[in-house]
């Protein structure tokens, strides 16, 4: 196998995580497997599809992936999942092509686009495979599959313009349609019979047809025909919830797939045109009706408004301004940095606002198409979400490994037995391969879903939505948790406090202040109602509504009302941190740019004789008290008569201002945010700030709300890039001075310490190239990041988790995003940041969110424990308990069996069918219905199955079973009354009917009902099993009727049941293993590990321990320099592509 991928050349698919190696087949190899399919009986022909890549490797050979007919992939993550793919050819040759396409002329007008390197001349065909719904087409000049469906990234802004903006022609648009297929994301409902077939290929069903094949031969019809049922009733109820899901995407995606758009096609004007035909490179307009768009576009004149609500699950309007026409070089996006997206309408989105420009209607060229589309990828992270790895599935799966090797040695033992007593060899096969059946319970992937769907169930009656239940489990180890905005903590309701030398009482004089309160916003009036950012709306109440915004008109001079009227926007970035307006106030001739933003950085852009010289200490003044400042800043711009104010260049524009003064909006916590964070912080969960806000602001709302201990110290972390000589450079400042005195320990005992670190995003990125390894130490004690663009904030998720990554119990990051209050950019980083984490909450009004994980319709941070502790520690025990008892159940009658095989006997077909059915079965879908224990403990549950504590309860639990049924097995073969049955015989009653299945059965039925009681454990993480009525009174009944079967005395029970008559020696008193007292006793473990000396292998304590033993550290005022010369640079590329 290894020889064969080395051999192969292969490309990677970054896009997807892929590698892709090309293999052609051979008609040999294939005639050879369809024979080896025949001879095996199918049996091949599964394996293959299972594995797909032993089906190329057999019937293939490696090849150039020019040569390839076939490809495989295999993922690059630790899973190394293979898929195999065909590759298929696309023929051109029947369309009408533009003059010279069959010579040297290139085939699309775009020279840049692949479609023109990927057909192959003369013939016109073009190579493909399409992988999760995406195409690929073949470039020759590369040699590479290319992803097509979008627009090349190295187009500049001035070629969107020039190449697209008179639209494309027939031609053009023909072959487009044709190479990158339709424009829709077409989800399957598919059908019953195929989703039928593949849960029945299922290697756990597979695996239980087996076993029935052998229980049936050995006459067990009742025992084989109920568990046939109840397989059918769990293939029925699952194929009809995959059913249900599919028809729900279905149905949520199908209504953008046919949306009447007007397209403008070069020499021909404009069209109407079903969207399912639109192309990369389409130029459609936007009237002023309501447009549900069916791709991504970019805007290239004019402007409008669009509801992002199904992409950020808030429906907050958003002005989208068109693509500038400049001659820069560079690519359209790498121009307009990390908020290209300012100008991109969204597929999906709603457009309920446009605003043309004098040039004509607005126009937009779209920019992808189908699932290339930023709603196709979510949809795609549906259909095929990433894989977790997750430590109890790798455990579950050593478990059945193990349970594997036992019943090995027990059909090796089988085959000693039966063959000493001379059975005939079908008997000795079928008896060895059922006792290799009883050690191996098929049920344990599924039963490990049970505890995650009840869980599920619970967290959607608390508003709570979960799109990928398995992500329960995982919360159940969360152990710190990045909380996306400042706003989370505090109330929706900011109040007006004052403008620099302006009281808030006193109605505020008509200026540029008030200007710039009246038009420097993003709100639009929508149904009669002013709709937009809660700040914006507080700023604009703020000057008590006194001036009436309106929409330009022909000639302002003459407007028959008074007011500002707002001409072009430059809207808030993220990575500018400021946002401007062009206006001009009705009835003049004077044109007003009006700007808000961060305070630091508005100043910078205004002429510092306007500053005042305290402006630092004042800032500093709020933002020490929590307050939310913004600074405005004004300028006249000197414009001529009939100026297209779109036209105006945003940096220059912005430049020379005057400063008026700081916009300062007090921002009270709410009510839940300090106990929340103190429960999180008593169950030592970690709590980081990450926010885009200002550091000092930051720094004190996470003061007030306790995140940062009164008793603790701030310390600011300031780096700066290096300039000319002189190298990179770090200071660490206190953030103030109570008096009090810095510790130098760390306390191990928590999360908590005597100091934190904070820092802004500029700061952290310098860190990230230039101290990248001072980064894990300030990463163990850093609480606040603020000013964090999109693609720090990914990177900031990412290197949290490298601090455990390679270890047993690795660092757990939840981030919390909100919905609403979020920009487009702000949205999007936060999306990146949900994806990179192993568990995301978005706080939004809507069900649920196709970008989080898990959504939540309570808009505050009470989800977070909520999920945590009350519902993801509690599945992930149930879980746990669920896969030790389905371990002991099939341990105990794997024990129980082989005894009986010792004297060639077996348990009967009703005794299996109540162990099974009424038992074991019963158990496992009520065992989970106990609920969370509402107070969170201060340690997280055990996050391995092989762990001392849980493995050792399994082993002494099995210990037990082996020594309670030898002792019975022996000593029943003691009394006095003791006769041997039917040993030797070969009839079906004689094999069953004896005095020591008789002793054994009970015994085996009892222990299993104590397993269940033993395994129910309720605090700390679920409740007492009291609680679960219907699991308590299960386990009464169960036991309730085994001591009637027991004590009944009637011949015809004893008939039915195989058994000779209950005596005394079968009734022995059962333990209840000391396992809440010993094994799952968490301070003795503590104790145990602290007189051996044992410290957690865990890097991030590691870390702890090194910097508790460092003198030095942490360093206060003081100031340190990179090293001049590197030999390398890290770049984190979450960092570098996050925007």
């Amino acid at each position: 196998v290894g020889s064969s991928l080395a051999s192969s050349s292969f490309q990677q698919l970054c896009v997807l995580n892929y590698e892709i190696f090309g293999y052609k087949t051979q008609g040999c190899h294939k005639a050879l497997c369809i024979a080896g399919y025949i001879l095996s009986c199918g049996a091949l022909l599964l394996l293959f599809y299972w594995k797909p890549e032993w089906d190329v490797w057999a019937n293939c050979i490696p090849c150039s992936l020019e040569e390839a007919d076939v490809v495989l992939l295999r993922t690059t993550d630790e899973f190394q999942r293979y898929t195999r793919k065909k590759v298929t050819w696309i023929d051109l040759s029947a369309l009408p092509l533009p003059d010279g396409s069959n010579s040297e002329c290139p085939l699309v007008a775009d020279k840049d686009s692949v479609i023109n390197r990927a057909a192959k001349k003369p013939q016109l065909k073009v190579r493909c495979i399409q992988v999760q719904k995406i195409r690929y087409i073949w470039d020759f000049s590369v040699k590479q599959f290319k992803r097509v469906g979008s627009l090349e990234d190295s187009n500049t802004c001035h070629s969107i313009h020039h190449k697209f903006g008179a639209g494309l022609t027939r031609e053009d648009q023909k072959i487009r349609q044709l190479v990158c297929g339709p424009n829709a994301i077409e989800v399957e409902i598919r059908p019953i019979w195929k989703l039928l077939f593949k849960e029945i290929l299922n290697p756990f069903y597979v695996f239980q047809a087996f076993t029935l094949t052998l229980w049936l031969s050995q006459g067990y019809i009742e025992y084989s025909v109920a568990i046939i049922v109840l397989s059918i009733i769990s293939v029925g109820l699952t194929v009809y919830d995959l059913r249900q899901q599919s028809t729900k995407l279905h149905d949520l995606v199908e209504e953008h797939n046919k949306v009447q758009v007007t397209v403008c096609m070069k020499r021909e004007g404009c069209k109407e045109l079903e969207s399912r035909y639109l192309v990369p490179g389409d130029v459609f307009l936007l009237d002023r009706k309501k447009l549900s768009l069916p791709c991504d576009a970019v805007l290239i004149d004019g402007s409008c408004v669009v509801n992002e609500g199904m992409l950020t699950g808030e429906s907050i309007p958003v002005t989208k301004t068109p693509l500038p026409l400049t001659e820069s070089p560079m690519p359209w996006k790498t121009h307009s940095m990390e908020d290209y997206r300012r100008h991109v309408l969204f597929c999906g989105t709603e457009v309920i606002q446009t605003k043309p420009t004098g040039r004509g209607p607005v126009r937009a060229v779209v920019l992808q198409t189908g699932f290339n589309t930023a709603k196709g990828d979510l949809v795609r992270s549906i259909l095929y979400p990433k894989p977790m790895n997750f430590q109890l599935y790798r455990d579950a799966f050593k478990f059945i490994i193990g349970l594997s090797a036992i019943g090995v040695l027990g059909l090796i033992y089988t085959v000693c037995v039966f063959t000493y007593h001379q059975k005939p060899v079908a008997e000795v096969v079928a008896m060895a391969l059922l006792l290799l059946t009883v050690a191996v319970p098929p049920a344990i992937p599924a039963a490990l879903t049970t505890g995650t769907v009840y869980a599920q169930r619970r967290l959607k009656k608390k508003k709570i939505f979960c799109i990928t239940p398995q992500r329960i489990n995982i919360c159940g180890q969360i152990n710190l948790v990045c909380f996306d905005k400042v706003r989370h903590f505090l109330g929706h309701s900011k109040v007006f406090q004052e403008i620099h030398k302006f009281p808030s009482s006193t109605p505020l004089p008509w200026g540029p202040v008030c200007g710039a309160m009246a038009s420097c916003h993003s709100l639009v009036v929508l149904d009669k109602k002013i709709q937009g950012d809660p700040l914006d709306l507080k700023m604009f109440e703020g000057q008590a509504q006194r001036h009436v915004l309106t929409s330009p008109f022909p000639n302002l001079l003459q407007a028959p009302v008074e007011g500002i009227a707002i001409l072009h926007q430059f809207p808030f970035s993220s990575g500018l941190q400021r946002m401007s307006v062009v206006s001009q106030k009705i009835g003049e001739e004077q044109y007003d740019l009006y700007m808000k933003g961060a305070p630091e950085i508005v100043s910078s852009l205004c002429r510092q004789e306007t500053v005042p010289a305290d402006f630092l200490k004042e800032l500093k003044t709020y933002t020490s008290q929590g307050f939310r400042v913004i600074a405005l800043a004004h300028k006249v711009l000197s414009l001529g008569k009939d100026v297209d104010v779109s036209d105006l260049e945003r940096e220059e524009a912005e430049s020379g201002l005057v400063f008026l003064g700081l916009l300062v909006m007090e921002n009270r916590l709410k009510q839940e945010t300090k106990p929340v964070l103190r429960e999180l912080a008593a169950a030592r969960i970690r709590s980081v700030m990450v926010t885009g806000d200002n550091l000092q602001t930051a720094v004190t709302v996470a003061r007030s709300a306790e995140m940062i201990p009164k008793a603790s110290k701030a310390i600011i972390i300031e780096a700066s890039e290096p300039e000319g000589s002189t190298p990179a450079s770090i200071a660490w400042q206190l953030a103030e001075d109570n008096g009090s005195v810095l510790g130098s320990t760390i306390s191990l005992d928590g999360e908590s310490c005597n100091y934190h670190f904070a820092m802004n995003g500029k700061s952290y990125q310098v860190l990230v190239k230039h101290f990248y390894s001072l980064l894990p130490k300030i990463l163990v004690n850093a609480t606040v990041f603020a000013r964090m663009s999109p693609g720090q904030k990914s990177s900031l998720v990412e290197e949290l988790q490298k601090l455990n990554k390679n270890c047993e119990a690795p660092l757990k990051v939840c981030v919390c995003v909100g919905g609403g209050n979020a920009s487009p950019a702000s949205f999007f980083c936060g999306f990146q940041a949900l994806k990179m984490a192993h568990a995301g909450i978005s706080l939004s009004e809507q069900e649920a969110s196709v970008a989080s994980p898990f959504t939540s319709q309570i808009p505050n941070i009470q989800c977070v424990p909520e999920l945590i502790s009350r519902e993801g520690r509690a599945a992930l025990v149930s879980s746990f308990a669920v896969v030790k008892y389905l371990t002991l159940y099939g341990l105990i009658q794997f024990v129980g069996t082989a005894l009986l095989f010792w004297q060639l006997q077996i348990f009967g077909n009703h005794q299996y069918l109540i162990q099974d059915v009424v038992i074991t079965l019963l158990v496992c879908l009520t065992m989970s219905l106990t609920e969370a224990y509402p107070k969170l403990a201060p340690y997280r549950p055990p996050g391995q199955l092989i762990s001392p504590p849980l493995l050792l309860s399994v082993v002494l639990n099995v210990c037990f079973t082996v020594t309670m049924q030898t002792c019975g097995f022996l000593l029943v073969k003691q009394q006095p009354w003791y006769v041997a049955l039917g040993n030797g015989t070969s009839s079906a009653q004689s094999t069953v009917l004896s005095y020591e299945d008789t002793t054994l059965w009970p015994l085996t039925t009892i222990n299993c009902i104590i397993v269940a009681f033993v395994f129910s454990k309720g605090k700390p993480f679920r409740k007492p099993i009291y609680t679960n009525y219907v699991f308590s009174v299960l386990l009464a009944l169960q036991l309730a009727v085994c001591l009637f079967l027991f004590f009944a005395d009637f011949d015809a029970v004893y008939r039915g049941m195989q058994v000779t008559g209950f005596g005394p020696s079968p009734l022995m008193l059962c333990h209840l293993t000391p396992q809440d007292v010993l094994l799952q006793n968490k301070h003795l473990w503590m104790l145990i590990k602290a007189c051996f000396g044992y410290q957690s292998k865990s890097q991030y304590r590691k870390w702890q321990r090194m910097l508790q033993r460092d003198p030095n550290w942490p360093p206060v005022n003081t100031k340190d320099f990179a090293a001049k010369r590197m030999a390398e640079v890290y770049v984190n590329p979450s960092y570098e592509h996050g925007g």
